[in-house]
């Protein structure tokens, strides 16, 4: 057997010990490659071609540690739907080391459903095929649309099977992130008050996430704000594309801004804010709307835990953390009001823009329009030789909408740009195709129940290329027949 080299470069490796547990991936009976991301192995300067072998599927499975790795869990704790949890860290992950890209930047490998760790809590470590699968999906698709995200390298059957909802055939996801470091990795060593652990981490983050904060007068300061405004960015980016999450639990919130642990998300169909689909969101914590607020409560946990770095005065510290936390909404609206703009074919802006989208939303919400096409036929709506049956078949009482679309074109009448122009700006920003739910539901039973991946490499195919028009009846574009709804996703924890 030839042994795969991968350029290893590791440095949360090197913090203390608390930081980590370190141990190896438990092996499975019979790995088998179910997809390799080539385009990502080209990122990573990784042999594509070789990985697309056993070797590379005994790599991706845990069964061979390459040379150069330092498998380990990471510690964290966090608040799961508001409720404190003092401990949880990797209990189904292995962190086996870093790779800097072609393009320079740090990258974390890491494999997900790798087997027991020591913060596994009882569980078993293990992933299903679906849920696997779900995030394969989501997080590709998400990439392609331009969302800040973890990404995903491979995916493997482990030939076991594993007990959910009964018994499920296991699989195994490398992920890749530019970190996995969570607000819940600061609120480890907060809750401890192992001050000198908590400046390690801020110090690491700082060097390589945020190394313009180190000239700042306060560097803790500075990261807190730049996170701030990171994660406000990225949520107004699922806001426009209308993704749940689903589980935006502090453990589930990424310091450097990227969308991290896909288990219950989704997109919507039929747009109302107060979606959810999370099978154990029982009081609706994370519906679409309240997503924004959650960040906030979210963030504010983190300032909490950098108190006693940002300033030994526990008075000030609470002041300048309080500011920065404070000026959290104006950075979500300016970033929600931009993606609009764009989405609404906007290059110039207006006072009223924003609410010139929320008026719309709420339209759409009235007449259980479906979002992603609302957009779409938008476009068509305001392009030469104009349909207008499209968009208004969306809307069961058309007399609010006609009355908003007066507003719009009144409004993209004092754009420099030609109307044209702005549906052909529209559809480069609005996606054609989403990985709608009914559809990932659909891969994720052909693959469970008959071993059929061709429904799921078919569709990743699709949510590669997300803004390419297709054919109005096309499968991937039409929304799901009332049989075909999904009304709940679920973790696979």
């Amino acid at each position: 057997m030839n042994a795969i080299s991968l350029p290893f470069d590791n440095s949360y490796a090197t913090l203390p010990e608390r930081f980590f547990v370190r141990q190896a991936p438990v092996p499975v009976q019979a790995p088998s490659l179910i997809r390799l991301n080539r385009q990502l192995c080209a990122l990573l300067g990784l042999d594509a071609d070789a990985l697309a072998t056993q070797n590379g599927a005994d790599i991706f499975a845990g069964n061979t540690v390459p040379d150069g790795a330092d498998p380990l869990s990471m510690a964290y704790a966090g608040h799961q739907f508001g409720g404190w949890v003092p401990q949880l860290g990797d209990g189904r992950a292995t962190l086996l080391g870093e790779i800097i890209g072609t393009d320079g930047i740090r990258r974390d490998i890491q494999l997900k459903g790798s087997g027991r760790t020591h913060f596994s809590r009882g569980g078993d470590g293990r992933a299903a095929v679906g849920p696997v699968l779900r995030e394969f999906i989501v997080s590709e698709a998400m990439h392609a649309l331009g969302v800040p995200t973890t990404r995903a390298l491979a995916a493997v059957t482990t030939g076991e099977e594993i007990i959910r909802d009964g018994y499920m055939p296991g699989a195994v996801l490398t992920r890749v992130a530019q970190s996995h470091i969570r607000v819940g990795t600061f609120q480890y060593f907060a809750a401890r008050e192992d001050v000198d652990g908590l400046k390690t981490l801020a110090d690491y983050v700082i060097a390589r996430h945020y190394p313009e904060a180190t000239a700042a007068e306060n560097p803790y300061r500075a990261m807190l704000s730049e996170v701030v405004k990171r994660q406000a960015t990225l949520v107004s980016k699922w806001f426009g594309l209308g993704f749940i999450h689903g589980v935006m639990n502090t453990d589930n919130t990424s310091v450097i801004g990227e969308t991290i642990d896909y288990g219950p998300c989704a997109f919507m169909d039929t747009y109302h804010p107060t979606t959810v689909f999370s099978s154990i969101d029982y009081m609706s914590r994370y519906a679409f709307s309240n997503q924004p607020s959650i960040l906030q409560w979210n963030l504010a946990q983190l300032a909490q835990s950098l108190l006693p770095l940002i300033n030994t005065d526990m008075e000030s510290a609470v002041s300048v953390a309080q500011a920065e936390i404070d000026a959290y909404p104006q950075v979500f609206e300016k970033a929600l009001t931009s993606e609009f703009r764009l989405k609404l074919g906007l290059a110039t802006s207006h006072d009223d823009d924003l609410s010139l989208a929320m008026d719309l939303l709420e339209c759409m919400a009235e007449n259980e329009a479906d979002f992603t096409n609302t957009f779409q036929y938008l476009a068509d709506m305001i392009a030469t030789d104009a349909d207008d049956s499209d968009i208004r078949a969306q809307f069961s009482d058309p007399k609010s909408f006609d009355q908003w679309v007066t507003r719009w074109k009144t409004r993209l009448a004092n754009e420099t740009r030609s109307f044209d122009e702005c549906a052909t700006a529209m559809r480069q920003k609005n996606p054609a195709v989403i990985p709608r739910n009914h559809l990932v539901e659909a891969a994720i039973r052909a693959a469970e129940d008959t071993g059929n991946f061709n429904v799921f490499n078919n569709l990743m195919d699709e949510v590669l290329d997300p803004f390419r028009l297709r054919a109005s009846d096309s499968h991937y574009v039409t929304p799901p027949a009332p049989d075909e709804i999904v009304h709940q996703t679920f973790c696979g924890t």
